[in-house]
């Protein structure tokens, strides 16, 4: 990272790419029945941990240490992958969202990079932590549509990254700042 400037970063767990690839066939299928939807790129799809917003190069430093350590403290996941939701729960859908199915020590993960934000002078999120996918938005007032449901089975998650977001006319481009492997990865 260059300047002085800060970024829009975020925390997540990579996706494999046989899971990326899924998820694109699902949107795909989506897609017919989900009027004035965008959909997100399979490529930049993740499983957010702790979104940070703007971030200092300073505030980037501090975060590395402790994401490396709890990362490192962490096994490798396993997830299972289902579940097609909207958010918010009710009313006009904004965000068309597939779950996932966490162990406990993948919770234990995301608490540990809310205190790592914390520490690192980030407000705490008083959001509480729903693990999903986000598959796509809606831009425009849509009504709520009937959903499928969605199975597509268990997955490994291997890698904690810091992300860089930038916002492009084709979508958010996410940029790997650090990774860091977890335990057996």
């Amino acid at each position: 990272m260059s300047g002085d400037a800060s970024v829009r970063a975020f925390v997540a767990l990579e996706l494999a790419e046989p899971l990326r690839a899924s998820l694109g066939e699902l949107q795909q299928r989506l897609r017919v029945s989900l009027g004035g939807i965008r959909l997100v790129r399979p490529e930049g799809i993740h499983l957010t941990l702790r979104f940070l917003g703007s971030t200092s190069p300073e505030q980037i430093q501090a975060l590395g240490p402790p994401l490396a350590a709890a990362a490192r403290a962490c096994p490798v996941l396993e997830a299972r992958v289902g579940g097609v939701g909207m958010f918010p729960d009710h009313g006009r859908p904004r965000i068309l969202w597939l779950g996932m199915e966490l162990p406990p020590t993948a919770l234990e993960l995301q608490r540990t990079c809310e205190r790592t934000a914390r520490d690192a002078g980030f407000t705490p999120e008083e959001r509480p932590f729903r693990a999903h996918l986000t598959l796509g938005r809606w831009r425009e007032h849509a009504a709520r549509p009937e959903l499928p449901q969605t199975d597509l089975g268990p997955t490994r998650l291997g890698t904690l990254v810091l992300f860089r977001s930038e916002l492009g006319k084709g979508g958010a481009v996410y940029t790997p700042l650090a990774r860091f492997p977890l335990a057996g990865a």
